[in-house]
């Protein structure tokens, strides 16, 4: 009685290793043909570093209320530099735009386009109250201004 029973459980596991080898055949080479096809294989998925995630909390649209002028922060690179566009209302262009981590979440820009000839934003992240807060030079009078943006 236990003869069949043995017999059968070889007759499955020799199925099974079958399947188990043509598997083995077939994968490579389909994965050997996607290459020839200019296929490449997907990045690795990274989670981002905890100093990435502290800076990504600038990306968003940000408006001052004052004015009505926009800076729109489309990413952070992995050294805090920002992709960022100005908006007074047409677009201009950051010279530099950086942001940096210490005690607090700080953002520089750099405007240069436009008539702006090095006028300044240097802010700081309120994280109670979801805004930045600092101060704008106006490189052209020579004047500082104590300036809020809030996310739109």
């Amino acid at each position: 009685m236990t003869a069949p029973r043995t017999e059968h459980a070889r007759d499955a596991m020799s199925a099974l290793a079958a399947s188990l080898l043509l598997i083995c055949a077939l994968v490579p080479a389909s994965i050997g043909e996607a290459f020839a096809q200019g296929a490449t294989p997907a990045a690795p998925v990274v989670a981002p570093s905890a100093e990435q995630a502290k800076l990504d909390i600038l990306k968003g649209t940000w408006v001052r209320p004052d004015g009505g002028y926009l800076i729109v922060i489309r990413s952070v690179g992995p050294q805090g530099q920002l992709d960022a566009m100005y908006f007074n209302p047409n677009a201009l262009p950051f010279a530099k735009a950086q942001a940096s981590q210490g005690l607090t979440l700080r953002a520089h820009f750099e405007l240069r386009a436009g008539g702006y000839d090095g006028s300044t934003y240097d802010l700081t992240y309120d994280p109670a109250s979801d805004r930045l807060r600092g101060t704008y030079y106006q490189a052209v009078a020579k004047q500082k201004f104590d300036v809020t943006f809030t996310r739109k």
